[in-house]
């Protein structure tokens, strides 16, 4: 009888209809994707402007960069707090349910957005160490995100609908994306017409007006709008059912949240359910090696290697435009001029290519699958990689850098629909209920570690093997050619180990993890 209650209260999710409070919870779980994004992308447009401000020498030809390792830092402190985070609040979510931490993430997300424009200092490494303080705590919220909203939409969702579910609420990225690229335009235009400016070329102690630093900083505390925005709803959502059937074991409360909140009737009666001692097995357990071992081996290797190849693409997209010609010199703008020029050309790549194929991996995940999507996308991020990288002296020339955006777009394209979501999509559905979040959690943190790689690795890959045409304070790298194969290479083996991973498609998320097996 108590299974019985039980399936009862687990199939309700599974055979419910699509329902407006699925779009409202898309919403809600998506904005610290949104956030997530916007981070990573603001911090791209304003890392020059921040070089120009606080490291100009006088007399320099040349505007002022970060040093090497304050530009890591700078970049690289929130993948390392969204690591921290990712573990943590992955397994506090099963441990302590996932309403319960739900809320927590969004505070330090708008707290260290905020936070973050307010960065202050007596000296550039003075505000330098607390910008990166502030990105640490904004990265270690957006981390706890990530196995929290995968895994409450997964258990939220029909199993029809399922992956278009999770898949939109990481596609809200693409919104973040936009967001940063249109706030950044915005905010650059309005200073630079009000503040005119010549070239650092022309005069360069006029170049740089004193209100440019309040740019870079409206820039970054934008971000925790939308987040705030949504911190009430969030305190609204009920624990999941599976949560509290599976793992708290009060089947009468499952039910009465499935009742409220799918507009289903289920019986609300007391029900003492019992897990088979079969599926009980923890993490550090011969039955789960031997169960969902290559599972997790699957989900953690090709996340941490399209993560290295994803981040390093999206990190220093900026500096590939540069190395084209699509932005100009430095020292031939001024230094809010150059933060717009940065911004107009990402946000042109991100609105013709990037936000659109979010969403086409919503519309075909349920119907070709996650693991022939993934597959797709490692095989074409492979091809094009090898594409631009062997014959990238061609690329260079004026007459061929548009068919070197167009391919360089492509692999962007297969990306996202592609790897890019399905790697977040999967760990919430074939992991049991009482070890989805920290699995998910897991193979979300080997992600970021292989952005952690990206993110650093290309800044000094990337510099050319000439020591007199690299940037100031870096040494000799291996050029974008090499860095272009190594990228080509690492999408080949994330194809070959995507063979690990199992279809979630059309199965209940019981049926996947083995719980409900007699």
């Amino acid at each position: 009888m108590a299974r019985d209650k039980q399936a009862a209260v687990l199939n309700a999710p599974d055979v419910a209809k699509t329902q407006w409070y699925h779009f409202t919870a898309i919403i809600i779980a998506g904005m610290g994707f949104f956030t997530d994004a916007y981070d990573l992308f603001s911090i791209s447009f304003v890392i020059k402007l921040l070089g120009r401000i606080y490291y100009t020498k006088q007399g320099a030809a040349k505007p002022g960069t970060l040093p090497p390792n304050v530009s890591a830092a700078v970049t690289g402190v929130a993948l390392c707090g969204t690591l921290a985070g990712q573990l943590c609040f992955g397994w506090l979510g099963d441990k302590l349910g996932r309403k319960k931490v739900y809320g927590i993430t969004l505070m330090l997300m708008v707290f260290s957005s905020i936070a973050s424009g307010l960065s202050f200092g007596s000296s550039p490494e003075g505000v330098m160490a607390t910008l990166c303080f502030f990105r640490f705590w904004l990265g270690f919220g957006i981390g706890g995100d990530y196995p929290l909203s995968a895994t409450i939409m997964s258990e939220y969702a029909n199993k029809k609908t399922r992956g278009a579910f999770i898949a939109a609420v990481f596609a809200m990225q693409g919104f973040g994306i936009l967001a940063a690229g249109i706030v950044s335009i915005v905010v650059s235009s309005a200073f630079d017409r009000a503040y005119k400016a010549p070239p650092y070329s022309v005069d360069p102690n006029a170049s740089l007006v004193p209100q440019a630093d309040y740019v870079w900083r409206i820039i970054l505390m934008f971000g925790a709008i939308p987040a705030a925005l949504t911190y009430f709803w969030r305190l609204k959502m009920p624990e999941t059912a599976r949560y509290t059937a599976l793992v708290a074991r009060n089947a009468k409360q499952a039910a009465s949240d499935m009742s409220k909140v799918l507009q289903v009737s289920l019986e609300a009666e007391e029900v003492n359910v019992k897990e088979d001692s079969d599926n009980t097995f923890g993490l550090f357990t011969k039955e789960f090696a031997r169960r969902h071992g290559l599972h997790l081996l699957g989900t953690t290797t090709t996340w941490f290697l399209f993560d290295i190849a994803y981040y390093s693409q999206n990190l220093f997209q900026k500096d590939i435009f540069s190395a084209i010609g699509w932005i100009p010199a430095a020292e031939t703008m001024n230094g809010i001029e150059e933060l717009y020029t940065i911004a107009r050309a990402q946000t042109l790549t991100a609105l013709c290519s990037l936000v659109p194929r979010y969403w086409f991996t919503v519309a075909f995940i349920d119907r070709i699958g996650r693991f022939a999507i993934q597959l797709m996308g490692f095989f074409f991020m492979t091809v094009f990689m090898f594409a631009l990288a062997i014959p990238y002296h061609h690329w260079t020339l004026k007459p061929n850098r548009v068919g070197f955006v167009v391919l360089y777009s492509l692999t962007f394209f297969f990306s996202n629909f592609g790897p890019n979501a399905t790697t977040f999509v999967v760990p919430a559905e074939i992991f049991p209920a009482r070890l989805r979040s920290t699995c998910h959690g897991i193979s979300a943190a080997a992600g970021k570690a292989g952005a952690i790689v990206g993110g650093f690795g290309f800044l000094y890959a990337a510099q050319s093997t000439n020591p007199a045409k690299t940037e100031a304070g870096y040494p000799p790298g291996i050029g974008m050619k090499n860095s272009l194969i190594m990228l080509a290479t690492i999408n080949f083996f994330g194809m070959l180990f995507t063979l690990l991973v199992p279809e979630p498609k059309g199965k209940s998320l019981e049926e996947l993890s083995g719980e409900t097996e007699e």
